[in-house]
């Protein structure tokens, strides 16, 4: 689309066909890279569990889902050696899930391909503007101090 067709049509519609655009490339790009077996939602899972790790609940709240489909999502990629169950170091019964070196992995190339795509749009967008007109809406609608926890809405 050049820049004059892009007059009349809505916002939210161009952020959300941008978004899944690049979700969409960026999804294909790391199942080439070796991981076909993981959707964002896994992507996203993996950074709300960065360093120390989390209990199921507490991954359920900051993905903004139910405790039953983080435990889902927990068993799922324990079954495939992405996270493992470890004593929470509080005790008791509550059990702490932790990145597995797999996890580790799939991130580091998944932030490569991230950069990759960031550096391909870059040749034709102004990425620094970009960045500023997206960080003011989520500031008109989230207000200042930080940026809010993405969820897996789509």
């Amino acid at each position: 689309m050049k820049r004059d067709e892009n007059e009349g049509v809505e916002l939210l519609f161009l952020l959300g066909l941008g978004f899944q655009m690049l979700l969409g490339e960026f999804t294909r790009r790391v199942a080439e890279a070796g991981y076909p077996d993981l959707r964002p939602v896994h992507g996203m899972a993996f950074q709300a569990l960065r360093g120390p790790g989390a209990t199921a609940t507490e991954l359920a709240e900051r993905l903004g889902v139910t405790k039953q489909a983080a435990g889902q999502i927990v068993d799922d990629l324990e079954k495939r050696g992405y996270v493992r169950r470890e004593p929470h170091p509080e005790g008791g019964r509550r059990k702490l899930v932790v990145l597995a070196p797999a996890a580790h992995d799939h991130l580091a190339v998944a932030g490569r391909i991230l950069h990759e795509l960031e550096a391909e749009l870059g040749c034709g967008t102004d990425l620094t503007a970009l960045r500023q007109g997206l960080g003011d809406v989520v500031r008109t609608f989230h207000g200042e101090g930080g940026l809010p926890p993405l969820r897996p809405v789509w």
